[in-house]
């Protein structure tokens, strides 16, 4: 059976609101908090419940497809030319201290590319969606990416990867010059949602490495087709493999990239 990318979005947006619900109905309530290899990397109930959530409604409709999630792995026909990138819980940390910067992230990559995303913050009840080639939305809304042109207007995110504390590519001296350059460096805690902030204009530009597949694959779907750019820190083709990403509304792309490249690493702490 064919399906389009329309309804492939539906499905997405379908499993991501239920699997949303979930997450809200644990908020302040969990009773378990583990960390996983390494420090800092948490997970609670309330990502198992939302990933068997948003999994029984995936395998639901399509059970000949691969799914990549972040608490059970792979699954499903993994050779197929669809991957459902499932995280359920961006930003466990967060969630697990009630600070309301937390999203679920599905995205569908089709031989290998981002071609559907959708990205749901259920504390604020805002809802990304995208699909290649039928635009972006927040809410159901068209939404696009901002229009600032100059690195010194542009106000960044980032985020630090759970192996800072060993490695010196940890990403503080990109944090420190690029807060002296533009007008300010957030760092949310969610790469879901900061792309997603891009798409929408809320923030210029993100970039992070140590990312997943599962962080990134909804999100480079909508930044794209909210008409922003995503590629390496050096302006080459994306590689979700890679987990590095840069991805801004596309007018301020090269001179970030520039900058990202000639910052060195810090010593480590």
């Amino acid at each position: 059976m064919t399906y389009s990318l329309e309804t492939f979005l539906d499905i997405a947006t379908e499993a991501a609101l239920a699997g949303g619900a979930i997450v809200q109905s644990y908020l302040g309530k969990l009773e378990e908090i583990q960390e996983k290899s390494r420090p800092g990397d948490l997970v609670t109930e309330a990502d198992k419940a939302s990933e068997a959530a948003i999994l029984k409604v995936i395998t639901r409709h399509f059970p000949s497809h691969g799914i990549l999630a972040e608490e059970s792995g792979k699954g499903g026909a993994i050779a197929s030319e669809f991957l459902w990138a499932i995280d359920p819980l961006d930003g466990t940390t967060n969630y697990a201290h009630q600070y309301p910067f937390y999203a679920v992230s599905i995205g569908l990559l089709i031989d290998g590319i981002p071609q559907v995303g959708v990205i749901f913050d259920p504390a604020h009840q805002d809802l990304f969606r995208a699909a290649q080639g039928l635009g972006a939305t927040r809410n159901r809304r068209p939404i696009r990416v901002s229009a600032t042109t100059d690195l010194a207007r542009s106000l960044l995110v980032t985020g630090f990867a759970y192996d800072r504390r060993e490695t010196p590519d940890n990403n503080y001296a990109e944090f420190c010059r690029l807060t002296h350059l533009t007008q300010g460096v957030r760092r949310g805690g969610s790469a879901a949602i900061d792309l997603a902030y891009v798409a929408c204009g809320r923030l210029d530009g993100f970039w992070e490495r140590g990312l997943s597949p599962w962080d990134m694959a909804a999100g480079v779907a909508i930044v794209r087709e909210a008409g922003g750019q995503v590629t390496a820190y050096d302006g080459s083709p994306f590689e979700m493999a890679t987990g590095r990403i840069l991805a801004t509304n596309s007018l301020i792309h090269p001179e970030l990239s520039q900058e990202l490249q000639q910052i060195h690493p810090l010593e480590k702490f």
